[in-house]
């Protein structure tokens, strides 16, 4: 991430994304934290190379509150961001990430860190070199290490890797936060951020590397075995009543861009579609399969041209996973039953929960509140009376 790796990237890296930069802008100001009890998040530090890359992959996570830029496992006190890049304080870019753990694990964490840059090379992370860019986990106690030492033991027994991890295992010491324009540096600086981190070649490696396990679904804390047995038959039985047709089937009944969108990941546009202006009272249900999954009651104007919400009606109807397929990590939201794609959620929305979920019009069907009871969704029409 130094000077002269950014002022070289170059105009050709900037015309092949320039269009997706201009068509996310509205989608990515400056995002409301989640309403969060701070007494309740534990932090983790971790470096993954540059720190605009690696904070931008963790605040993107589910039950994230923050995650800051910074300067660890250095030599000098409170250290400038100048003094570190000429890579002579001993220090390495970092980020601590402030989080729930009642929401996201700390094996959570780890298992989004790994999809973030190459574990391998210890001697700095893509177009940026030195010892002030290596990747390093720093725990603040034993439970911590143990938990990294296992992730680390497990991908390397996998066959995965070709070679061994070269990430730097150390006690935290001192972390120190990185000047305020470092600082969620992906959002104030969308378009440059996303030339710098296509040039870097960071997400053509972790496409290729990964496929399509770069899809993580975010696991939480661990359960007892009565509270995952209760949740295994809540998922069955969503599966039972809300089950996705045969592939024959589904194309037979949707339109080729509802096909696209819900079975393919595709993305609508932006303005001209069905329901980003509709204002009528009513639930969204999911185009496959009827599942019931969005109220108007929670449904607001965006400015993004898509039918944004603030929450689910029931959360059991949805499921989450963390997408980084594109420049900047996404969490991808679909149906529990049929398992459709919906779009993505976006922790730039409005009070209460802080949440923006941006859906594609063609997964969704709606129906109008005096049609509940005609079409089987009686049990939603005291949303709209009480």
């Amino acid at each position: 991430m130094n000077k002269k790796t950014r002022s070289t990237l170059g105009f050709v890296s900037a015309v092949l994304i320039a269009g997706l930069a201009f068509t996310q802008l509205k989608a990515e100001q400056m995002p409301k934290k989640e309403l969060m009890d701070k007494q309740k998040l534990a932090v983790a530090t971790f470096a993954g190379g540059c720190f605009w890359c690696t904070e931008s992959g963790f605040e993107q996570l589910p039950g994230v509150d923050d995650a800051v830029s910074g300067y660890t496992a250095g030599e000098s006190e409170n250290p400038t961001y100048k003094e570190v890049s000429r890579g002579g304080t001993g220090h390495t870019e970092a980020v601590q990430v402030h989080y729930d753990p009642t929401i996201i694990s700390y094996d959570d964490l780890l298992e989004a860190f790994w999809r973030q840059f190459d574990p391998t090379d210890g001697e700095g992370s893509f177009v940026d070199r030195g010892s002030q860019y290596r990747p390093g986990i720093y725990y603040n106690n034993e439970a911590e290490k143990k938990a990294v030492d296992a992730s680390i033991a497990k991908y390397e027994a996998s066959g995965r890797y070709d070679k061994p991890f070269a990430v730097e295992v150390a006690p935290l010491d001192v972390f120190y936060p990185a000047e305020d324009y470092h600082q969620d540096y992906h959002v104030r600086n969308p378009i440059r951020y996303k030339y710098y981190r296509y040039g870097s070649g960071r997400d053509q490696y972790l496409e290729k590397f990964w496929g399509e396990d770069l899809h993580y679904v975010i696991k939480g804390p661990m359960k007892n075995e009565a509270d995952r047995m209760g949740e295994k038959k809540m998922s069955d039985d969503v599966s039972k009543v809300y089950s996705k047709p045969s592939d024959d089937v589904l194309r037979a009944q949707l339109t080729d861009l509802q096909y696209r969108v819900t079975q393919k990941e595709g993305t609508e546009r932006p303005f001209s579609n069905e329901y980003n202006d509709n204002k009528k009272a009513g639930i969204y249900v999911d185009i496959v399969s009827g599942e019931p999954l969005f109220s108007s009651l929670d449904k607001f104007d965006s400015g993004t041209g898509w039918p944004s919400f603030t929450r689910p009606i029931d959360a059991k109807h949805i499921s989450t996973k963390t997408d980084y397929k594109l420049l900047l990590p996404r969490t991808e939201v679909r149906s529990a039953g049929a398992d459709s794609h919906l779009g993505h959620v976006f922790k730039d929305g409005p009070e209460p929960t802080g949440l923006r979920y941006c859906l594609n019009s063609a997964s969704l069907k709606f129906i109008a509140e005096e049609e509940l009871v005609e079409k089987g969704y009686e049990q939603y029409v005291s949303l709209f009376t009480e």
